[in-house]
């Protein structure tokens, strides 16, 4: 489920989406759709807001219409402005801890494309996926709803380090690596929360990289 913020920036390009085409001149839908190889109802439903685009698609609108790929997906700047290097951007699929939970056999995961996406700014190298924290057992570094960007490549523990994991039901959590703690995988909260109660082996999905918090 999308979060307020999620939504209001899903309609703040949605309008600046339709602003740019009215500016380009470059005609109907249809024509567009004839010209430039896209889908005329995948089109109609970005400009709408009832779909949102990606990172990639948002490069490919700004080129055509020849407007700031950081205006119309960021929101920054002006519309004419010419934009900086770009950085790596990257669509990473937003998926659930249950979901996450199914990941544990690294060999099975091959195809993530039919998630929703959130864009990453310069992620290093590796097979990434995102997750919407829930609840407050890791808010010293991650407070509730904040998003994580978790490297299914990179599974080596680290003391002190974060990882989401998960134990041989598939359930998965978040939390930081203690190997002299029993269990080893630990809150870190500024709340008094129990460490996770996990049945059997316990795998790791991969390493927590990075949390952001849209304020």
């Amino acid at each position: 489920m999308e979060s307020r913020q999620e939504q209001a920036e899903k309609r703040g390009r949605a309008e600046r989406l339709k602003q740019a085409r009215k500016q380009a001149g470059k005609g109907s839908y249809r024509k567009l759709a004839t010209n430039y190889g896209w889908n005329e109802n995948t089109y109609k439903s970005h400009e709408s807001g009832a779909n949102g685009f990606t990172v990639t698609d948002a490069r490919r609108y700004a080129k055509v219409f020849k407007v700031s790929f950081e205006w119309l997906y960021f929101g920054t700047g002006e519309m004419h402005d010419t934009d900086t290097a770009p950085p790596k951007v990257d669509d990473i699929p937003l998926i659930s801890f249950v979901s996450a939970g199914q990941l544990t056999d690294q060999t099975e995961v091959t195809d993530l494309d039919h998630y929703p996406t959130v864009a990453a700014i310069d992620l290093p190298q590796g097979k990434w996926i995102a997750l919407r924290v829930e609840g407050d057992s890791m808010n010293k570094i991650s407070p509730p709803d904040s998003v994580i960007f978790v490297n299914l490549s990179d599974r080596r523990l680290v003391p002190n380090a974060c990882y989401v994991v998960a134990d041989e039901r598939g359930a998965a959590t978040y939390k930081r690596y203690r190997p002299n703690d029993d269990p080893p995988f630990q809150p870190a909260s500024y709340h008094d929360v129990p460490p996770p109660a996990m049945n059997g082996t316990v795998r790791v999905i991969g390493r927590v990289r990075r949390t952001v918090l849209d304020v």
